[in-house]
Order: C-alpha cells, then structure tokens, then sequence
C-alpha cells in the first residue's frame, strides 16, 4: 500500500452552535495534526470532520467556508438537531469508508488532543478500541464532580461494562466501526454501547481542562435525562429492582397484618392511624414511581418499533 493510504486517521466532532470556539478549535486541531503527518504518524490523507447538529448560529457556514479554503477539514450538516449521540454516530459512519482510524472528541477541546499520540500509538500496537479516561475531575465544582462519580458507580452497579470516567473521547479502528454499524437501536447511548462490541481494547488517561469559551451544552437537567437514556438503553435492572421491591414490601405487609392483629386484641387499633397513613403515601409514591420506570421502557420499545432513521444529512463537505 502506498504511504499516502497508510493510518488515515479522521476526527469527528459534533458540532451545536459552537461559533464562538470555532476558530480556536480548528487553529489547534491543524497544529496537531500537521505535527503527526510531520512526524509520519498518520497519513497525508487524514483528516478532521465536525458534524453540525442543527445548530441555530453561524457554525455550518464557518465549516462550510472552511472546508473549502483547507483540505484538512471537513463538514457533514444534519437535517435538524438530533442531539449529540446521534451526530456523533453520523460522522462515524459517514467516514467509516475513509479512515483506518476514528478518533472522536467534543468541540470544546477540554479533552487534552495531546492524548491522541498515545491513542494512535496503542492503535498501531493492535487495539481497536482506546478509551480516554479522566484522570481526576479538579477542572469541574464540587456538585457536578460529586453528581458525575456518583452516576458511574452507579451505572457500574446496574450496567458492568461501563467505563468509569471516561465520555465520548476514544479512537476506534474501521474494524471496531464495521462492528458498531452492527448495532441498530434508535436510542443510542455509545458509552455503553461500544464495550459491547469486544474488540481488544486500552485505556489512555488524561487531564481535562475548563471550557475556554462559550457554554457547556449539558446543563444539570439535560445530563440527568442523558442519564436515564443510558439506564433504559443498556439494563432492565430497573425492572428487577420493582420486582424485588415489590417482594419486599409484600414481606413487610406481612408484618404490619400481624402487628394490626396484635393491636386490634389488646384494644388499641386507634394508634395504628400514622403507620397506616405514612404506608399508603410510601406505597402510593412506589406503585407511580414503578410504573414511570416500566413506561420508560414502554416508551423506548414503541420508538425502537418504528424504525425512525437516527440521522438525516443535508449535505457535506469536503469528506474523502
């Protein structure tokens, strides 16, 4: 094979109304990547591609002029916002043809790009699959640092094969790409979803820095709805959970009708009125709280059952 063709290597990154980071991201990116064509560690023909995912500002029309003025880049436009698991995967799959490799990252480059040499070198070594994992969460306030370690573990308890600290930076091979294109549910949660694949795999840790501009994309009450996704999408833990929760409570019924019984012969059934009050409210918020579980399920089943396309693109730019 010719050098040209050899370790292509292609950058996704999904894109939603990132204008004001825009320029710093590609100055940075084309500096990277000039110094690992320098020093041949990635072919001539390697390129970075950031995905717009409906975004409402300028941002398609500075990739869009930017793919045509430098090589190095280029553009995918979506349809419509379809959120940033999907856009991720659409660039994926867009470029699987292309790359030898994929390496993906989000637009505000808080992930440290230095991280991506060791990837590639792990790549060349014979894994499919590298993981950049976080070292420590100091760049992040104490809420969401304390709120994110608390969801990996427990995402760890009711899905094992998540990797703790660890988003969506990562390179891929277009062997472990082929593999996830197996994968055909709507409701994507890619963290989970790639350990799944079972390629040989690795770990490359780093430090994440603060966003340098504009503003975080998963505020609290989005990542708590990203939470649930990934819950839903991997594990019917939940739904074991209401099984064994409504075996506990039938055991613990059992307890009050003999407590009750006791009552009732010794003549003194009127105390009995807070147990059985705070009872029916726990009881009650359980049964509401099961069946929101059971309809999260219901819900996905019926989207799944649709078939929708995950993605449209509307056009692109400058991709092979």
């Amino acid at each position: 094979m010719d050098d040209f063709m050899k370790n292509i290597l292609y950058v996704v990154i999904p894109c939603y109304n990132e204008e004001d980071v825009f320029p710093t991201i590609t100055e940075r990116l084309k500096i990277k990547m000039q110094d690992l064509i320098k020093r041949d560690k990635i072919s001539t023909a390697s390129k970075v591609v950031f995905v717009n995912d409906g975004s409402k500002d300028k941002t398609w029309d500075m990739i869009e002029q930017l793919t045509q003025k430098d090589t190095l880049f280029g553009g995918i436009c979506l349809s419509r916002n379809k959120g940033h698991q999907n856009a991720l995967l659409a660039g994926l799959m867009e470029v699987i043809e292309h790359a030898d490799m994929v390496i993906t990252m989000d637009a505000d480059l808080q992930d440290d790009i230095n991280a991506m040499d060791e990837m590639i070198e792990r790549f060349l070594a014979g894994i499919d699959i590298v993981y950049g994992v976080r070292r420590k969460r100091d760049s992040d306030s104490f809420f969401k640092r304390v709120t994110a370690e608390g969801y990996y573990k427990f995402m760890k308890f009711m899905y094992s094969d998540l990797i703790f600290n660890h988003a969506d930076y990562r390179l891929m091979s277009r062997r472990a790409l082929e593999g996830l294109s197996e994968f055909k549910e709507v409701n994507l949660f890619l963290r989970g979803i790639i350990p799944m694949i079972g390629y040989p795999s690795d770990f490359v840790y780093y430090d994440r820095s603060k966003r340098f501009a504009g503003e975080s994309k998963y505020p609290f009450g989005k990542m708590l709805i990203f939470a649930m996704e990934g819950i839903t999408s991997l594990s019917v833990k939940p739904l074991r959970l209401i099984t064994f929760l409504g075996i506990f409570i039938f055991l613990v019924s059992i307890g009050i009708l003999i407590y009750s019984i006791i009552r009732h012969f010794i003549g003194e059934t009127i105390v009995g009125w807070t147990t059985l009050m705070v009872s029916i409210w726990a009881i009650g918020g359980l049964i509401l709280f099961s069946i929101g579980i059971v309809g999260e399920y219901v819900g996905k089943i019926y989207l799944e059952s649709k078939g929708r396309p995950r993605y449209i693109i509307e056009k692109s730019s400058n991709i092979d």
